[in-house]
């Protein structure tokens, strides 16, 4: 029911009640049937339930299997011994488990915070009397009664109105409060069937505030039936989806679990087929067990262990340096959505704009005067601590006051009240009267329309003369030209009697009075706005204005902010809905300000820029704005002014509140993402060289390294620097670049290319190191048929793992030299000590007797050991001189 649009009578007569209210014994029987006055509370999920959950990703399965694999083998092998391999996976798997629990432990409060925001007691006729009870206790048929300060408890429809004034900014965005009243509205022809929220002058919503006035009003929804209720509901509806960083790890997961598969099954086949062909005399059984270690051995290669907690610690690094630049991340993978978002939709007030009303212009020869008058006409007031409080346009006023050493507390010592005439929203103005030596001065402020209308006189100069027609028209004018700046324009005027007024209402005061001036006020943009405005466009990112306010001050903020060049580039929210969603996305493109929307036109919006495939943000802070910072790819939300449901459902809350910090966490994002996909690189590279020298060594029929070899490469000398990757500074370019795509796959921007001949050559150095070492234990060189050579599989495990420690120092830059960086004192400090920590260990294990004989190593000698240091570091110049010539050929591209 659009209770809006109907009469008193009406809604009394469709809810069932009277001005009198409900009998105690209707409202228990409603109570019973309806239920509470509160909102549905969110389903959580337990600890458990979120720690399997990190089991799901497709990376934790393959590994999971190897872990399994890996102990069936073992117990073939061995019987009923420890199961080493398996142990060191699981271990992995735990780990990057309980850090994703650790860090995704906070619960969905959303919803809670909602029932924290409704009333906890409203003053209620019941029997015809006016009892206090529990908001919870109300329902539909109940009669309120209001005072200024009350939090409006559930959806009304006002009938008792005495110049009420309420605060909607956290459900429509209208950082001004409302005037109320008490007639049905009625549409206009223009705007279809709906009236938008903030236009309901009539009603008053659950989540708001009376701040001034008093009146009476009967409950027409309660709980989820309410404006506040169908919120709770969108945010539980919203669809969470995956973060481009998860799309590109299950791409990659699914990559890996095909290539193990081909893998280990090419080889079983092929051994089998070789034993047949050959004619062996061995039994099958054997040859087939060994056949299957080998697969194992290769199922281990290809999977690289560390990479699911690489990228955990990684993004929970990323999560701590946001933090210190006043980015607060709640999800982890969301980091790097910021290096990817294209479109920032943004709330007005209190995230462009300060959300504090400010008198920015005024219209007065005499501007003290001008003050003083709009300070005393007002009911706003200065706390002992200095702050002050009211409607906030008359704490504008009298701080714009303040800034002329005009302070409230000093005028009403200077100048006592002795009655005043409410505001009210016929008349469009309010009088106060004060003493003022043995006189009486009325001061008397409103809609400057309304204020001409009552004056015969104005101040030009130091005289009082006769407010002649064109006077009236500079007056006009000047209004004119501070509304089209979107400024809320104040006129006051002034009248001296006497003696005291012996009647105070508005038909004995309010004519022929003297007019003093206006003053102009907005909500003004932040100052830092603009040049984070300007970076984000630098960043190839568009910003988008959203608010519930006025379309004339929406299109003056963004003019000013430099998001509107053009006004057809504005839409009020009622326009969205004559538009189907497929119509709506062929025109959001060209549409960069939206005023007086709803809950859902924003929600529509950012699903409109999604489904076009763009990359979306949402910030905000008031209730409203939470489903569509939940629909969003990632939800920012402000942590001073934002609501408890904006920051619980935000994936990052700006603890400053600065929407420039938006720029700087972008810029993290990127860089996130940028050493995210080094690591990657580095340990896919990595996994193939030891594939393919695997699978070479298997048709050359030796063993040149086993799968706990492998599993020392992938845990140490490639997981340790690979992390230390994630701490590389950010490139010069970074914040000049267009926002990557979505649809870019992981290996997009030649990674692909990149992991394959860096593997290659690894590879052929490994080999090259396994033949010297055969060579060196020998005497003579066999390319096939090699019986296990002790000291060619340690020289190949020692290469392959310093050629990994010394590949680290590459993958500084994809494409820069890492050599230049060096000479340029850009440093990695962290790489650096990982390559030295990793050097160690790998020394460790091959020199020292205990872990030598673990791993089945041979020592090496002086000779041996610097051939494979020899080997191993020729890997910087070759990817050096490769990454030369890459840079030459995009060179040549651009041209």
């Amino acid at each position: 029911m659009k209770e809006y649009l109907k009469n008193v009578e009406d809604v009394f007569e469709e809810v069932k009640s009277s001005p009198e209210g409900l009998t105690a014994e209707e409202a228990a029987a409603r109570l019973e049937q309806n239920g509470k006055n509160k909102l549905a509370e969110a389903k959580k999920d337990s600890t458990l339930k979120k720690f399997f959950d990190q089991m799901k990703d497709p990376m934790i399965i393959i590994l999971i299997v190897a872990a399994a694999i890996s102990t069936v083998t073992e117990f073939i092998e061995h019987g009923l011994s420890v199961p080493t391999d398996a142990l060191i996976i699981v271990a992995v798997v735990l780990i990057n488990a309980i850090l994703g629990v650790i860090q995704e432990n906070k619960a969905e409060k959303a919803v809670e915070a909602l029932q924290k925001m409704s009333a906890a007691t409203t003053k209620t006729l019941r029997n015809g009397k006016v009892e206090v009870i529990k908001s919870e206790d109300l329902v539909v048929g109940d009669v309120i009664l209001l005072d200024a300060g009350d939090a409006i408890p559930a959806d009304c429809r006002i009938f008792e109105c005495a110049s009420m004034k309420i605060e909607e900014a956290a459900l429509t965005g209208e950082s001004v409060p409302v005037n109320k009243l008490v007639k049905a509205l009625t549409l206009s022809p223009d705007k279809g069937d709906e009236v938008p929220l903030g236009d309901r002058k009539n009603m008053a919503y659950m989540g708001s505030t009376l701040v001034y006035g008093r009146g009476k009003a009967v409950v027409v929804a309660t709980g989820m039936d309410t404006e506040m209720g169908k919120i709770a509901n969108a945010i539980a509806l919203a669809e969470e989806g995956k973060t481009p960083l998860e799309i590109k790890l299950e791409q990659l997961s699914k990559i890996l679990t095909k290539l193990v598969l081909a893998v280990c099954v090419v080889i079983f086949g092929y051994n089998i087929a070789m034993y047949f062909i050959s004619g062996s005399d061995a039994q099958f059984y054997t040859v087939a067990l060994d056949s299957f270690i080998t697969a194992i051995a290769l199922a281990v290669a290809a999977i690289p262990e560390g990479l699911v907690a690489v990228m955990t610690i990684v993004l929970s690094i990323g999560v701590t340096n946001m933090s210190k630049k006043n980015a607060i991340i709640r999800k982890m993978n969301a980091v790097e959505t910021l290096g990817c978002t294209q479109i920032i939709c943004s709330d007005k007030t209190g995230t462009l704009t300060q959300n504090v009303m400010t008198v920015v212009d005024h219209y007065a020869d005499n501007e003290k005067l001008l003050a003083t008058a709009m300070a005393l006409c007002t009911n706003a007031e200065v706390e002992s601590d200095g702050k002050s409080t009211g409607e906030p346009d008359e704490v504008a006023l009298i701080n714009y006051a303040a800034t002329l050493g005009l302070i409230k507390g000093d005028l009403v010592a200077a100048y006592p009240r002795s009655g005043e005439v409410p505001f009210d929203s016929g008349r469009k103005m309010m009088s106060t009267v004060h003493l003022s030596n043995d006189q009486y001065v009325q001061y008397t402020k409103g809609a400057p329309d309304e204020i001409l209308k009552k004056c015969n006189k104005a101040i030009i100069g130091d005289q009082v003369v006769d407010l002649t027609d064109d006077i009236r028209t500079a007056i006009a004018d000047e209004n004119t030209r501070m509304g089209n700046k979107a400024l809320r324009v104040f006129a006051v005027a002034y009248k001296v009697y006497e003696t005291e007024p012996q009647v105070y209402d508005s038909e004995s005061l309010e004519y022929d009075m003297i007019f003093i001036g206006l003053t102009g006020m907005i909500d003004p943009v932040r100052p830092e706005v603009k040049d984070a405005i300007v970076e984000c466009r630098n960043a190839g990112i568009t910003p988008i204005m959203i608010t519930g306010d006025h379309i004339n001050t929406a299109k003056a903020i963004a003019r000013e902010l430099g998001i509107l060049t053009d006004d057809s580039q504005a839409m009020m929210g009622a326009d969205i809905d004559k538009y189907s969603d497929e119509e709506f996305e062929k025109i959001v493109e060209n549409i960069f300000v939206y005023a007086r929307v709803q809950p859902e036109h924003k929600t529509r919006i950012v699903n409109a820029w999604r489904n076009k495939g763009y990359v979306t943000a949402m910030t905000g802070d008031g209730v409203n704005d939470a489903p569509s910072i939940k629909s969003a790819d990632i939800g920012v939300g402000m942590g001073i002014t934002g609501t408890d449901v904006t920051k619980n459902v935000a994936d990052m809350v700006l603890t400053d509140d600065n929407f420039a910090t938006i720029v700087s966490a972008v810029g993290e994002g990127r860089r996130i993402y940028d050493n995210i996909r080094k690591a990657i690189q580095f340990l896919l590279g990595s996994n193939l060289s030891e594939v393919i020298s695997i699978f070479y060594a298997t048709i050359m029929s030796f063993t040149i390294l086993e799968a706990p070899h492998l599993l020392f490469i992938n845990l140490v000398t490639d997981s340790i620097p690979a992390l230390a990757l994630g701490l590389e500074k950010p490139e010069a370019d970074i914040m000049k670049r267009q926002p990557r795509s979505k649809n870019d796959g992981i290996f997009a921007g030649d990674l692909g290319f990149d992991c394959a001949y860096q593997g290659i050559i690894v590879s052929i150095l490994t080999v090259i190191a396994f033949y010297i070492g055969e060579w060196l234990e020998t005497g003579h060189l066999v390319l096939h048929h090699i019986e296990n050579s002790s000291e060619g599989m340690t020289m190949a495990f020692f290469t392959m793992a310093m050629c990994e420690i010394f590949h680290s120092f590459n993958m500084r830059s994809q494409r820069g030299s890492s050599v230049a960086l060096l000479f340029k004192g850009h440093h990695n400090i962290a790489l650096y000590g990982a390559m030295i920590g990793s050097f160690l260990l790998t020394t460790a294990v091959v020199e020292i007797d205990f872990l030598s004989n673990l791993f089945g190593f041979a020592h090496l000698d002086a000779t041996a050991y610097m051939i494979s240091l020899g080997l191993s570091f020729l890997i910087i110049p070759i990817v050096e001189i490769v990454k030369f010539v890459q840079r030459k050929l995009a060179s040549r591209k651009q041209k």
